[in-house]
């Protein structure tokens, strides 16, 4: 049954216009962006078969657009229009950080981290800077490494802190094996981090710890 002959309430983009966004399921929101499905199927069932042989949702959307045109039911047009989407949610996360409004929410920041980050292969420490107001002035990626780890030069850190005249700062780094768990280097590295941001009178006020689920902070855990 092609999907116009479900009931109007179980269609994902009559669901969508009439409960809002958040009540369809993975499938159906990836549907909506299929538009039709592979021979034989609708775009639903199109969708759960993308998300069963190359899933979950957000491991199918870290391919690259030339990877994700490969894959059966997508091609260039759907491919293109899914990493635009995908681009459109990670500047409107920016645009939160970058309108010039204070940073009160902390958890906003590590949603930043998590959406700047996550999904690579290999370790990146980057570094949000923030002004007298904790307002964002700039975000970096400053240290890539292997997929075990990044070194961190404080020295460094404080030196880009510097030159965007930063009252504060807010770190983050992704652990690409999926655990968010902060290890006893980055704890060292955080200490280390502190210490020499104070000397030229720059607090840090974070670290986040970047994996599969939510972003671990240092701070919440008393470790800043």
């Amino acid at each position: 049954m092609h999907i116009r002959d479900w009931p109007a309430g179980e269609r994902p983009r009559e669901k969508l216009l009439k409960r809002g966004a958040v009540v369809l399921s993975d499938a159906e929101l990836l549907a909506i962006f299929l538009g039709s499905g592979l021979r034989g199927l609708d775009a639903v069932a199109t969708a759960r078969q993308l998300l069963a042989e190359h899933g979950p949702l957000r491991r199918l959307l870290e391919h690259s657009p030339a990877d994700l045109a490969k894959l059966p039911g997508l091609g260039p047009a759907r491919a293109c229009q899914l990493s635009a989407a995908l681009e459109l949610c990670n500047r409107y996360l920016a645009a939160g950080l970058e309108r010039g409004d204070a940073l009160t929410d902390p958890a906003a920041a590590g949603r930043y981290f998590a959406q700047r980050l996550r999904g690579h292969p290999s370790e990146i420490f980057a570094a949000l800077f923030l002004d007298t107001r904790h307002r964002a002035l700039a975000f970096e990626e400053l240290f890539r490494g292997t997929v075990d780890g990044a070194e961190v030069h404080p020295r460094e850190v404080v030196r880009r802190a510097l030159a965007h005249n930063a009252a504060a700062i807010i770190v983050g780094h992704n652990h690409p094996s999926g655990s968010a768990e902060p290890s006893a280097a980055d704890r060292a590295v955080t200490t280390r981090l502190k210490q020499s941001l104070a000397l030229v009178d720059v607090r840090l006020l974070d670290h986040f710890v970047i994996g599969d689920g939510a972003p671990v902070s240092l701070a919440a855990r008393g470790w800043v």
